[in-house]
């Protein structure tokens, strides 16, 4: 050892004794501490996608103003000469055991349809990459979106897989989709960290349409649910939905489909809020001026698992999805995978449904137990990592279900038919065995 090295060394020790408790186990522990470069940049659905976009990113605290800067796409790199900036609203977030940053958002407004853009955001000398995203349609224009069951677990390493395969076979979905539980522990920036690492870019070129699960909320002072910290400041949605549930539950349409994300977490949890989605939802589907509906919500209307029931779900809102023709509820909580219409129970009385349902799963997190075959299921899977791509064209529906190394796994048209319930045509794919 020279000199230099026992002195360096001599030193290091000297200050880590001088050094508060905690102090360098909290900077070494969080791989994800915020600096002054812009991360965990994010896209986010409007109520009308095809004329405005939701960006979200996050620095040090020490960064109190910050922009976004917008402008048609181009092969020519002289497109940064006619750049719109925005400043961002801003706002600081402090935690017990979490890094204090400051999260920014923007709204980027006046867009044209179908149109590529690029933009980047920052301050100073520290900005992004200048990132290209894609407007939605027009109404009635053929869409791809993107639906992913619980993430939770193990989000870096496992789920990554899952969001990348799905990004390479739909890279122009109009959204991902996420059916509640994005994280396991709400309020613990490590594991948000993990879930902007595991999807990187992807996350900053398709917006989100999230609904939080019971994992993305923590108890409040009264008991009641709350959802996660970090769930407003890094997410930018539809502030349309009853008051009290802002950017949790809320609705967008996009190419003529009305996206509705409801809050099952505080259904199940509070008779206000469930009694509060109940009516609102029955205004945004009465009022619906598109072809199709697809609702998404965390707790299932019909469980895989036979130990589970979530009868105030189904019994509040499944009228409604009877009465006002919805297509498609997409789900998660159940860690396993199951579609089906759910028309068997009421075939005995003469009464069909016309609404496909479907529990899913994109994380490593399953259940092998009380998982048996259902009536209502036409298809199911144990110990299978999925992810989901729709495409809605005219009439159809096609839902695509892949497994984490993107074999087909399920799949089916829904058809529309004037004056009847939605026709369904299973398309499973041939020698591909029920994974039980």
């Amino acid at each position: 050892m020279t000199c230099l090295q026992f002195y360096t060394k001599s030193l290091l020790a000297f200050l880590i004794i001088l050094l508060p408790t905690g102090v360098l186990a909290r900077s070494s522990t969080n791989a994800y501490a915020p600096t002054e470069m812009p991360d965990r940049i994010i896209l986010n659905v409007t109520v009308d996608p095809s004329t405005s976009m939701a960006a979200n990113w996050r620095t040090a605290e020490l960064v109190t103003e910050s922009y976004a800067e917008i402008a048609l796409a181009s092969a020519d790199p002289r497109f940064t000469d006619k750049v719109t900036r925005i400043k961002a609203k801003s706002e600081i977030l402090e935690w017990s055991d979490t890094p204090t940053a400051t999260y920014h958002s923007v709204v980027f407004e006046n867009l044209q349809p179908n149109t590529k853009y690029a933009y980047r955001v920052g301050q100073g000398d520290q900005w992004s990459e200048w990132i290209h995203f894609n407007t939605a349609g027009k109404l009635g224009d053929p869409f791809s979106f993107i639906y992913f069951g619980d993430v939770q677990t193990d989000i870096r390493s496992l789920w990554s897989r899952v969001v990348r395969d799905a990004y390479a076979k739909a890279p122009g979905a109009v959204l991902m989709m996420y059916a509640g539980d994005l994280i396991n522990k709400a309020n613990r920036d490590e594991e948000w960290g993990d879930w902007f690492a595991a999807g990187n870019f992807i996350h900053s070129m398709i917006p989100g349409f999230p609904s939080p699960g019971n994992h993305d909320h923590y108890d409040g002072p009264n008991g009641t649910p709350v959802t996660s910290i970090f769930w407003r400041p890094q997410f930018t949605l539809p502030e349309n939905g009853p008051e009290g549930l802002e950017e949790t539950c809320y609705y967008s349409d996009i190419q003529g489909m009305r996206f509705i994300s409801l809050n099952s977490d505080m259904a199940e949890e509070s008779d206000e809020y469930l009694e509060k989605q109940r009516v609102w939802m029955e205004k945004v589907l009465k009022n619906n001026p598109n072809k199709w509906t697809c609702v998404t919500f965390h707790h299932p209307i019909y469980s895989p698992k036979s130990t589970r029931d979530n009868k105030r779900m189904r019994e509040t809102f499944k009228p409604l999805f009877d009465q006002y023709k919805v297509d498609l509820v997409l789900q998660g909580h159940d860690h396993t995978y199951a579609r089906g219409m759910a028309n068997i129970p009421m075939r005995e009385k003469g009464v069909t449904s016309g609404t496909m349902y479907v529990v899913s799963v994109s994380g490593p997190k399953m259940t092998g137990s009380n998982v048996e075959k259902a009536a209502w299921m036409d298809r199911s899977a144990l110990y299978t990592q999925l992810y989901h791509v729709i495409t809605v064209e005219n009439n159809v529906l096609t839902f695509n279900a892949y497994t984490a190394t993107g074999e087909l796994y399920d799949a089916f048209d829904l058809v529309k038919q004037k004056g009847r319930i939605n026709k369904v045509i299973d398309k499973i794919p041939k020698n591909v065995p029920e994974k039980r």
